[in-house]
């Protein structure tokens, strides 16, 4: 089950919640070209989760939810594109644990 916050989705498989841009968000900014990651073991709901630099934009993305960080897309550092990749297994940005589940639950679904 996905589900949509910020221009994001967020699927919880497993325990984890990953959290990636919609397809919305990948072309309101365009083409990706640099990020730079908040580096943080905790997220607490609307942190920066990280900077991005792409054609049409800059910006910050905000956590949509609180919880402790599993894993950020290092991948994304090193390649950004992939931020553009609509394959949400390339495209993720984080990986969450300990997530409030009656938060997750408000969140609309996302198709």
């Amino acid at each position: 089950m996905k589900k949509l916050a910020k221009a994001l989705w967020i699927e919880k498989n497993e325990g984890v919640y990953i959290v990636g841009p919609t397809a919305e968000l990948q072309d309101d900014v365009g083409t990706v070209g640099f990020v730079e990651f908040s580096k943080n073991e905790k997220l607490a709901k609307d942190d920066v989760i990280l900077r991005l630099e792409a054609s049409k934009t800059v910006l910050d993305v905000n956590a949509p939810l609180a919880g402790d960080v599993v894993e950020y897309n290092k991948k994304a550092e090193e390649e950004p594109t992939v931020l553009n990749s609509a394959d949400p297994k390339e495209s993720w940005i984080v990986k969450l644990t300990n997530v409030d589940e009656v938060e997750f639950n408000k969140l609309p679904d996302y198709k």
